[in-house]
This record gives C-alpha cells, sequence and structure tokens, in this order.
C-alpha cells in the first residue's frame, strides 16, 4: 500500500508530498486550502487562493519567513559578483515618511534584482545619531520633567539619551522591515557604536596628523537655539519680509555725512570700518578719512577694497569682521579689530555698551532704529524681500558669529573628488548633477566640523591646563608633553555628517581590514535623493578617496523629491502629507512600492496622490484573480513552471512567450540605466494587457476542450505567470513570493530564485506582429460595439478590406481568435470587400474595417441617443475651450492643470469625430 505523508514547511503556504510504497490507487488529501490529488509517482495539483487578496495576512509572515531563512544575509565567502549599497542611515529619531519609503523602495529594487541574478549582495543597514536631533528630542523630555541638560550634566544627560536611543529609537528599523527592504539585518550599524567610534577618531587624527584639520578663529553659521555652529549645507535660506535702513555716519573731520544701508542695523555697534571701492570717483573725498560711529560715538576708518560694489546702494559698505563672513575677509585682508557684539543665545554683550547689553538682537534692533530716527541719522526705511538663514532644525534665523571652531581643510580633498568624477571612476545619474557637484566642489568652502552639543563624538582633542599645549591622539592621553596630567578634553562634538561621510567602509569592519571591506567595498551604488548631494554624497566621495584610495562608490544614483498631486511641497500645515504608512495599511505594501517605482522617472519631481496608489493597488487585485484563473485550470496538470518544448504551442503560446521574453529585456535594460518607471511600466503592461487582457482570454477556448491544445495552454499559462512573478519580485516581493510558493516550482523562496533573462532564440517578432494585427480587429470591433451601443450579446458580422496579401492571410489563419474574442458569427476579409449600405467602419492600420448593423438595432432610437452624446459633448468643448483661452487662468494655473484640461479636449473632439462618423450611418439607414 502506497500511503502518502505530509511534511508542513512553513505554516500553511506550503505543502511538501512524500511518497511512500503503497499499492496503485488515488487517495484525495486535504490540508486547508490545498487539494492535492496523489497518484503514481506524480504530483496533481489543484490550489485554490482566497477569493481576495488581504496584505495583511501575508506581509508579516513573509518579513518572518525571509527574516528566519536569512535570506538577505551578506556572505563575504559565497561565490558571484559582489553587489552592495549602503542605506542612507536615517537619523534614529526618525518615522518613515514618504521620501523614505521612495528611496528605500528604490534600493531594495536593486538589491532584489541583483540577488536574483546571482551576485553576492549586501545591503547594509543602519542609523544615524542625528546630533542635534536626538539631543534637541531629549531636551524636550526633560523640559517636561521640570529639568534640563545643565542640571544632569553632561555623562547623565549622554547616559538618558543612550536610554531614549534603546527605547524609542527603532521604530524606523521596524517600519523598513514592514516596507519589504531586504536589508542584511544581522549587520544593523550605528554611527556611535563603538566600532563606529573608532573609525572616526582615526580618521580626525589622521586628517589632523596631515594638516586637513585645524582650529581657529572664523565666522560660522550661528544657532542661538541649539547653540551650536551649523555648516552652510545645515542653514535653509527662505525668502523674507524684512527692510533696508539707511543710516548716516558723520565724517569726523571737515563735516558731512556718508550714508549706509544696512538690514540688520544691530550689527552697526560692531562696525570697525566702512570700505569703499577705491576706482569710486563719489567717494574721493573720504580717502584717508575716519567716520563716527552712529550711537557709540566710536571713530573707525574709511578703507579702499575692491569687493565694494560701486552699482550697490551708495557705494560705501559698512564693515562688521565678527558678524558677516565677506566683512571677515575684508577685515582679515585689512588688518581690522573683530568686535563680537553677541552672546551665544542671541542677546548682545557687554561689546554693545550699556545701554543695550543683555537686550534680545531683535529687540536691540527696534530700540536702535527708535534712536537713530530720533537723532536724525535713519534717513530712510525701504520695504525689502531678502534671503534669510534659518536653522534646518529649530528654524530660529541663524546669525553669522565669530567662533573659534574646528574646521577640514576642504580644497586639497575636493580635488580627488572632482578628478573621481570628471574620470567616470563615480558616475553621477542623471549625468545633468555633475555639472551643480563641479561647481560646488571648485568653489568649496572650510567644513566648520565642530558643534557645541553634547550628543555626538566628542572631539579627541585635550588641552594642558599648564601649559596650554594641545594634544589631539587616537587614545586618551595620559598626560601632556610638558609632564602635567591637568589634561581638558574638547567638549564640542563632530559635525553628524563627519561620521556619516565614512560611512561606506566604517560599517565593513574599517579600520580593521576585514573580509566584508575586501569584498564590498567600494560598494555598487548609493541610492539617494539630490537635496543632500553635498550634505553627503561629495563629502563621502572626498573622505572615502582620501582614506581608501578608492571612491566609496561606482554610481551615484539621485532621485528627486515626492510631491502632492498639484507639485507642492509636502507639509503637516498645508495638509497634504501622504503618509506611507496609512498607505501600506489602506492598500497593502505592494500597491505603494510599485507607485512609488511607477512614477520614479529620473530628474522629475514624483506628484502623488493616494488614488493612484489605489489605482496600484487594482493591479495587485488583477494579478491576484489572475492567478486564481490559472490554478482553476491546474487541477489535472501534471507538469511543472518550466516550458516544456515537446508541447505543440498555438500562435497565442508562441506569442505571449515572445513578449514575455521582450519584456525581460525591457526590464533589464531599464534597471540597468536606472529608469525604475520604465522598467514597472513595461512588467505591468506585460502582465495586465498582454497575460491578463489577452492570453488568458485566448486560452479559455483550448482550456475548456481536450488534448494536446489544452496542455500546451496550461504549460505556458503556469510559465508566463512564474516568471511574471520573478519579474514583479523586486517592485511587489509580498504578492509575488505568495503566489509563487503555491506553484509547482523548485527553490526556496522567489527571492533567490533566479531573475528572467532575455533568450534571442525565443524572440518571435513575426508572431508578435501576426498577433498584434489580429488584436487591433478585436480592439476595432469591441470599439464599435461599445460606440454604437451594441449588447455583448449580440453576435455580428466582421468584414475587414485590405490590399495587403500578408494582412489577410493573417486574419484568415487566426480567425479562430478574432470569432471567440469579438463574438462574431462570420468574418471576411480581402481586396473584394465591399461596403455594406449600412455599417459602422473603423479605418486600422492599412484596413477598412465594416461591421453591417441591418438589423441589429433600432436607429432612430440610435440617432437620438448620439446626438444627445453629441449635445453633452459640445458643451463640455466650449468649457474648456473657454478656460484654455482665458490668458488668466493659463497665466495661474498650474501646467500639469493645463495640460490636463487639454487632452481632456483633444479626447472630446477625437470622440465627437467618430460620434459624427456613426451618426451619418445611422442618419443613412433611416433614409
Amino acid at each position: 500500500m502506497r500511503v502518502p505523508t505530509a511534511r508542513r514547511v512553513h505554516e500553511t503556504h506550503r505543502l511538501i508530498l512524500t511518497l511512500k510504497p503503497c499499492s496503485a490507487y488515488m487517495q484525495k488529501c486535504f490540508w486547508e486550502d490545498f487539494c492535492f490529488w496523489v497518484g503514481d509517482n506524480q504530483k496533481r495539483i489543484m490550489i485554490q487562493l482566497e477569493k481576495k487578496y488581504d496584505p495583511r495576512a501575508v506581509e508579516d509572515h513573509w518579513t518572518k519567513f525571509w527574516d528566519e531563512k536569512h535570506l538577505s544575509r551578506g556572505d563575504e565567502t559565497r561565490p558571484g559578483e559582489p553587489y552592495s549599497i549602503v542605506i542612507p542611515p536615517p537619523n534614529v529619531t526618525g518615522s518613515l515618511h514618504i521620501g523614505h519609503a521612495f528611496n528605500n523602495t528604490l534600493q531594495d529594487i536593486l538589491i532584489r534584482w541583483r540577488r536574483m541574478q546571482g551576485r553576492n549582495t549586501l545591503w547594509q543597514p543602519g542609523t544615524d545619531h542625528a546630533g542635534i536631533a536626538t539631543q534637541n528630542v531629549v531636551e524636550r523630555q526633560l523640559k517636561g520633567e521640570g529639568t534640563d541638560r545643565q542640571t544632569l550634566g553632561r555623562e547623565k544627560f549622554i547616559e538618558r539619551v543612550w536610554r531614549w536611543r534603546e527605547e524609542s529609537g527603532g521604530q524606523i528599523v521596524h517600519q523598513l522591515r514592514k516596507l519589504g527592504c531586504s536589508l542584511d539585518w544581522e549587520r544593523d550599524r550605528f554611527t556611535m557604536d563603538e566600532g563606529l567610534s573608532r573609525a572616526v577618531r582615526e580618521v580626525f587624527v589622521t586628517l589632523y596628523e596631515e594638516g586637513l584639520i585645524y582650529k581657529g578663529d572664523y565666522i560660522i553659521n550661528w544657532c542661538p537655539r541649539c547653540h551650536t555652529a551649523l555648516s552652510d549645507l545645515e542653514v535653509e535660506h527662505e525668502e523674507t519680509q524684512g527692510h533696508l535702513y539707511h543710516i548716516q555716519y558723520a565724517i569726523a573731520e571737515g563735516g558731512g555725512t556718508v550714508t549706509i544701508a544696512t538690514t540688520r542695523p544691530e550689527t552697526l555697534l560692531g562696525d570697525t570700518a566702512v570700505a569703499i571701492n577705491p576706482g569710486d570717483e563719489r567717494h574721493r573725498n573720504l580717502h584717508g578719512k575716519t567716520l563716527v560711529l552712529p550711537v557709540l560715538r566710536r571713530e573707525i576708518p574709511v578703507i579702499e577694497d575692491d569687493y565694494v560694489d560701486t552699482a550697490f546702494g551708495t557705494g560705501a559698505l559698512k564693515v562688521t569682521p565678527a558678524h558677516d563672513p565677506n566683512d571677515f575677509e575684508i577685515g582679515r585682508r585689512h588688518g581690522l579689530p573683530s568686535i563680537n557684539v553677541l552672546n551665544p543665545d542671541g542677546t548682545l554683550n557687554e561689546n554693545a555698551g550699556p545701554n543695550y547689553q543683555g537686550m534680545d538682537r531683535f529687540e536691540c534692533r527696534k530700540k536702535l532704529v527708535q534712536v537713530l530716527t530720533d537723532s536724525g541719522q535713519l534717513t530712510r526705511i525701504e520695504e525689502l524681500t531678502h534671503s534669510v538663514g534659518h536653522c534646518y532644525r529649530c528654524r530660529t534665523v541663524v546669525e553669522p558669529y565669530l567662533s573659534k571652531q574646528w574646521f577640514v581643510r576642504a580644497k586639497p580633498l575636493a580635488a580627488p573628488a572632482i578628478d573621481a568624477v570628471k574620470s567616470g571612476a563615480i558616475q553621477i545619474v542623471p549625468k545633468f548633477w555633475e555639472k551643480t557637484y563641479f561647481e560646488w566642489m571648485e568653489n568649496i568652502r572650510d567644513w566648520c566640523i565642530s558643534r557645541q552639543i553634547w550628543w555626538g563624538h566628542q572631539i579627541p582633542a585635550w588641552t594642558c591646563g599648564d601649559c596650554g599645549a594641545l594634544t589631539v591622539a587616537r587614545e586618551t592621553p595620559a598626560a601632556c608633553v610638558c609632564g602635567s596630567t591637568a589634561l581638558v578634553q574638547e567638549t564640542d562634538v563632530l559635525d553628524t555628517w563627519f561620521s556619516s561621510a565614512l560611512w561606506p567602509f566604517s560599517t565593513l569592519g574599517w579600520p580593521d581590514q576585514t573580509a566584508s571591506l575586501k569584498k564590498y567595498y567600494p560598494t555598487s551604488v548609493l541610492c539617494t535623493g539630490f537635496d543632500i548631494l553635498f550634505f553627503w554624497v561629495a563629502r563621502m566621495a572626498m573622505i572615502g578617496l582620501k582614506v581608501m584610495g578608492q571612491p566609496p562608490f561606482h554610481v551615484v544614483y539621485l532621485h528627486a523629491l515626492i510631491r502632492d498631486a498639484e507639485g507642492q511641497k509636502m507639509s503637516k500645515t498645508k495638509g497634504n502629507v501622504i503618509d506611507p504608512l496609512v498607505m501600506m495599511e489602506r492598500y497593502g505594501t505592494d500597491a505603494l512600492r510599485f507607485t512609488l517605482a511607477a512614477f520614479a522617472a529620473q530628474g522629475r519631481d514624483i506628484k502623488l496622490a493616494e488614488d493612484r496608489i489605489e489605482g496600484y493597488r487594482n493591479f495587485c487585485n488583477k494579478l491576484w484573480n489572475a492567478s486564481r484563473f490559472v490554478f482553476m485550470n491546474l487541477g489535472d496538470y501534471p507538469g511543472t513552471c518550466d516550458l516544456d518544448p515537446s508541447l505543440e504551442h498555438s500562435n497565442a503560446d508562441r506569442w505571449i512567450l515572445s513578449r514575455l521574453n521582450t519584456t525581460c529585456k525591457e526590464v533589464h535594460d531599464s534597471l540597468e540605466s536606472f529608469n525604475f518607471n520604465e522598467a514597472a511600466s513595461s512588467v505591468y503592461k506585460f502582465v495586465w494587457n498582454e497575460y491578463c487582457d489577452w492570453y488568458i482570454e485566448m486560452c479559455k477556448g483550448p482550456l475548456a476542450a481536450e488534448g494536446g491544445g489544452k496542455r500546451a495552454a496550461q504549460n505556458v499559462l503556469a510559465y508566463a505567470l512564474e516568471a511574471s512573478l520573478r519579474l514583479l519580485h523586486p517592485f511587489m516581493p509580498f504578492i509575488t513570493e505568495e503566489i509563487w510558493q503555491k506553484l509547482p516550482v523548485a527553490g526556496e523562496s522567489i527571492m533567490v530564485a533566479p531573475f528572467p533573462e532575455f533568450d534571442a532564440s525565443g524572440h518571435a517578432p513575426e508572431v508578435e506582429f501576426s498577433m498584434g494585427l489580429v488584436m487591433d480587429v478585436i480592439a476595432g470591433v469591441r470599439n464599435i460595439r461599445g460606440e454604437m451601443n451594441l449588447s455583448p450579446g449580440l453576435t455580428l458580422s466582421v468584414m475587414v478590406k485590405t490590399d495587403n496579401p500578408w494582412q489577410e492571410r493573417t486574419l484568415k489563419g487566426h480567425v479562430n481568435y478574432i470569432k471567440e474574442l469579438a463574438r462574431i458569427a462570420s468574418f471576411s476579409a480581402g481586396p473584394d470587400i465591399v461596403k455594406p449600405e449600412v455599417a459602422a467602419s473603423s479605418a486600422l492600420d492599412g484596413m477598412d474595417l465594416f461591421v453591417p448593423l441591418e438589423g441589429l438595432m433600432d436607429f432612430a432610437e440610435e440617432k437620438n441617443r448620439i446626438e444627445k452624446e453629441l449635445k453633452k459633448m459640445e458643451k463640455d468643448s466650449i468649457v474648456l475651450s473657454s478656460k484654455l483661452s482665458n490668458q488668466n487662468f493659463v497665466q495661474k494655473a498650474p501646467p500639469e492643470v493645463i495640460e490636463k484640461d487639454r487632452q481632456r479636449l483633444l479626447a472630446i473632439s477625437e470622440k465627437q469625430a467618430r460620434l459624427k462618423d456613426h451618426l451619418k450611418t445611422i442618419e443613412q439607414a433611416i433614409r
């Protein structure tokens, strides 16, 4: 007796049957939604999918399954050409927003695709300690508890931040897993972990020893709220309504005045000169003079400098070296003193004088304006819209501020990074971003890397309390070179972007020469937004080339931004934010992922609306329903999903196989060139339009019969579905795994199944042309049926006039498809076809299609219907034409709205033309 036994592989999703010797008979085995018919040495499968696809029922399951099987693990010992990506580390404070979802979906598509190609892949995960942002979060908690970090002290505060990180900092990691990101989670890194901290110290000390890091007085961007320096890239400029104040400075000798203009009158308290251009004839009388500074009555010199623009204002420029970067450079050239009049918190200090000391900078401005008005020295106030810098974290207006800070000498590091892009060692995609990269790198300023906060990598520098010597070291020094142990470590921490610049090699184990570093560095591609090209990408290129002698990545793919449906920036205040977590819950993760990929055109921002995500949820449902149809028709199929060459395949079979083959090439080529939208479009069109809408319909006849045609149709249905799932898997990992696991296939997971490849021998353009012609005729008949309001149940006669012998032969050779799919009773084609007196017609490519209408309808009633529809269309056309001819609308409306209305008007015009032709036919029949 043969007794079938079942071994459960994973919960309810897969069943493996092992046959043991027994007498030959059939036994029906049921297991939940599986129904297996087991017979002599073969397995016949009838699988019923649930009627509707429920993402929530499968997504957590497959995430757990992939983790348990370690399918995304990077393994240096595994064969295969390496392909590695490092994730742009999200802030540990972060929650998944639509930008994260977009960026990580694109990375996951790449890594899943390359993994299926057999590459030795690693997608390196990790999070950033986000110095200022994280410190702000914890400080808000302390404020709610009635305390602050100063009261707590540095050591206790750092402990508190670490505790917060352990309790709350993993949120975004869980959300990325929910998104389906197949990172090697066993390698998860954090920019403050022990290994990365060692790497940071090593790089800092090495650059310092080579003179590429220094400490000095410099004008920096200062945030009075965060109490820290900011790099130029951390300052966000906004157009702000302000004022331009015209103030008179008295000439000390001989009388007279000079008028200067400023947007920040409070800074005049720190003026140390007024500059004029040496070629400006208007101010020849000022050469060698001194002026009296308003309010403080301090005398300051008139200096001459070519920087002064004679065309701007009066041509006289107040010089405040401590509070303006350009003035700072002028001051250095002329040896001017730098007088800082601000405290770190934005209040005025003792240098501002007793009447202003302790005042807030903006209150001081108001008081000074009043004082200068009363004295008659403020001659005019102009309304002015100008760009004002704000802290990227707290939105406070930043101040140019003279301070002692740590800097990286950027120009020596930038030169190799420029050469790397010019030589092609680093490729930037899209290429037009190279120009922006070069402009910034060629004009780069030294990078301020010190931050006056507590959370971060504390700068490894110690000052001797006895001799004042500075010691920079990899390990905490026991004593100064003078022998003193009175060493005090620098209190500042490093800019978060400094540790992030080491990310591609520090996460792989550097400074140790690990197997991971050897295998996966340089990384293959960096995928990130164009908005951090300078924050992060350029700095990684500079540091990577300096430290490793190789670029950190071969390709940088810079994607665009996601905006709302009208092209506006998403913001909570506008109420136009699309929350990816909500969309995933509502429509399923695969629908969101495919939407993001489908709109990821290079260099073009995505205009995202919820209805688009809903539309791709329908695509998931279409795939599910098609799979249900296939499974329902495999009940007596003994084969696998491999193509059986021994079967005699129909033209429809050969057509779908050729189209599948072509689609494989299109998807591969598009992903190779980072055209995610084109890859998504190719596979979408194949699955929806060709496999579901055409091929499945063509198979229904053979499937209803018995014989070789049925077996061939079953084989191709299964083969094409399984290959389509593999094509779709990088985009839609969950639904494809769920369906694939229920097909008669070998392998542990679709995630490691081979990605379909183009096979030149399987390309059959002549079959594609032939079937394309047949489908044009079928579509033409369907259009006539719809536009003439002919019931789907009516059987029609169809005639095609063509002088092309190939077209005639092709159509007659495929008449069975035409009759079945167009639901017609008779079909004729040839050069002698004559249009019937009363017939609907359609002009196809080199052919005329006729459908006789006699006896099929009430012509008077149809005439009335068409006339009503034409009247409505005429009204719609007038409304749209009026809008588009209104210059006020055209000038103010978003371009996409205008284009949408133009397309609607064009569609109405085209349909009107067709309906008018049909009306003529109906009127002819009535006569």
